[in-house]
């Protein structure tokens, strides 16, 4: 039998049947692979018998199929793609099945109905809006409102102007009557007086006035030159600049505001093991077949969920910086599944 009838004969075969004549032909037998991938015996026989549906997803499955073929000196690609081509009608029926399922018409329904409340909600939030705009906001800027506080505050009190002189002339009359009656014979000039002796200040019909005035213009003189601050400024009054050493962005770090902790996970490995971490929001970090020599690692919002298909192949396993033993949690068939929280 030529390579080319070889190939050809291969290619016809499922992948379990590929498996199990390659297996026969290393004189091998089914527990002996069971034991080298830390698996139980029936699911090596599910797997060289096409019976798919003991396996618990399709990349388990693609991963024990991998590990098999390159156990077996089979090219673990093509074994690969050759599962794919069996899986595909497989695929097929298990959305066809999804789809005529009462169940997700229901489900379908029920998000229809969630859609249409939320319209519906975000349509009455709207019109409640409006109407308390048209209610409350517009009629204060209305025309008519508006305009009558800015004609009060046009201008000053025109009454308030008209009565300034009234008052300055009767301070005027009761200072002159107040000097009149104590005998000083001091008086209160008018402008109108004022403008006159100035202009003829030695005149000898007024004598009196000419020293008044002299004596008034002296002591404005004094209190002028009192008034003036003469006092020179301390030097203990002048501001000081105080200069510090210390950096200006020397300041307290500020802790997230949206409250996440994030935790950071480290794994090595020394054999082929499929692994899978979520984070507390269900986002998967990490979903992937990891061969000897690897190191995964990861970050997310704690609790982190990790998901270990050949427990005995993971040397290390460290959470943020520390080691985690993981013989502290269940191990099924050399798979873990367990939890990590700060």
């Amino acid at each position: 039998m030529t390579s080319d009838d070889l190939q050809q004969s291969v290619s016809t075969e499922t992948v379990g049947q590929q498996l199990k004549t390659a297996r026969e032909r290393h004189g091998l037998s089914v527990a002996q692979i069971a034991d080298a991938q830390h698996l139980r015996s029936c699911i090596i026989q599910a797997i060289e018998s096409g019976d798919y549906g003991k396996i618990d997803s399709e990349l388990f499955l693609k991963g024990y199929v991998r590990a098999y073929a390159r156990q077996v000196s089979l090219d673990a690609d093509a074994v690969i793609a050759d599962l794919n081509r069996e899986l595909e009608p497989l695929r097929q029926q298990k959305v066809r099945e999804l789809e005529a399922s009462p169940l997700v018409n229901i489900e379908r329904r029920r998000r229809r109905k969630r859609r249409i409340g939320k319209l519906l909600l975000l349509v009455t939030t709207l019109v409640l809006v409006g109407a308390l705009v048209v209610m409350f906001v517009i009629p204060r800027f209305s025309p008519g409102e508006a305009g009558a506080p800015v004609s009060t505050l046009s201008g000053p009190d025109e009454s308030l102007v008209k009565d300034e002189p009234a008052v300055a002339s009767d301070s005027l009359q009761s200072t002159n009557s107040e000097g009149r009656e104590s005998g000083t014979g001091t008086t209160i000039a008018s402008p109108d007086n004022d403008l006159a002796g100035a202009a003829d200040p030695a005149s000898p019909e007024n004598p009196d006035a000419v020293d008044t005035s002299m004596e008034q213009s002296a002591a404005a003189e004094v209190e002028e030159a009192a008034a003036a601050p003469q006092n020179p400024i301390e030097s203990d009054q002048i501001p000081v600049v105080a200069q510090s050493t210390e950096p200006a962005l020397a300041q307290p770090l500020v802790s997230d505001e949206s409250g996440i902790i994030a935790g950071r996970l480290e794994i090595d490995f020394t054999g082929d093991c499929w692994v899978q971490v979520r984070d507390a929001t269900g986002a998967r970090l990490a979903s992937s077949l990891k061969r000897a020599g690897d190191k995964l690692e990861v970050s997310g919002e704690v609790p982190l969920k990790v998901v270990i298909g050949a427990v005995d192949t993971v040397k290390a396993i460290r959470f943020q910086g520390k080691v985690v033993d993981i013989s502290d949690f269940p191990v099924v068939n050399n798979r873990s599944e367990f939890t990590l929280t700060i």
